[in-house]
Parts: structure tokens; C-alpha cells; sequence
């Protein structure tokens, strides 16, 4: 018989900050973090700057994966000046 080897789901990760979290947890964080105008002036994207919601931003951030790239970096960026005492 010829069997089919299933690769391991996921394997766990547990240095990687935004292992486990969702995008909306991500936006949620960065939203009150640095408000939406904050956010829109370090991502200059219309979902961020023109009538702002999170489901807009959700809706945009998962058809737009550069988009999803700077809003992880910028995660990403928060959590170490946070550390940093910044």
C-alpha cells in the first residue's frame, strides 16, 4: 500500500510574537495603541484615515496582503519599544 505522509499542522512557535493571535486581535492592539489617526498616519491607507471601523480595516487588510505585512511590522515594532520602555 501506498500511503501518504500528512505534514505536521503547525508547528509550534513560540518566539514568534503573533503566534496565535488573529488579525483583529492585531488591529484591535494597534488601534488602542496609537488611535485610528495614529495609525493612519504610519499606514496611510484609506481604511485607516477615511471613516475608519475595524471591520472595514479587516475586510481591506485580508484581500490586501502588503497592507496585512505593514500592520503586522507595525505590531511587531510596538511590542519592542514597549519592551524597550519606549
Amino acid at each position: 500500500m501506498n500511503e501518504t505522509k500528512v505534514p505536521d499542522p503547525s508547528p509550534a512557535q513560540p518566539r514568534n510574537p503573533l503566534h496565535g493571535l488573529t488579525l483583529e486581535v492585531i488591529l484591535t492592539r494597534l488601534v488602542e495603541h496609537y488611535g485610528w489617526v495614529g495609525l493612519g498616519e504610519r499606514i496611510p491607507v484609506r481604511c485607516f484615515t477615511s471613516e475608519p471601523s475595524i471591520a472595514s480595516s479587516l475586510k481591506f487588510l485580508r484581500k490586501t496582503p502588503w497592507a496585512r505585512d505593514k500592520v503586522e511590522g507595525l505590531y511587531l515594532f510596538m511590542l519592542r519599544e514597549a519592551r524597550r520602555g519606549g
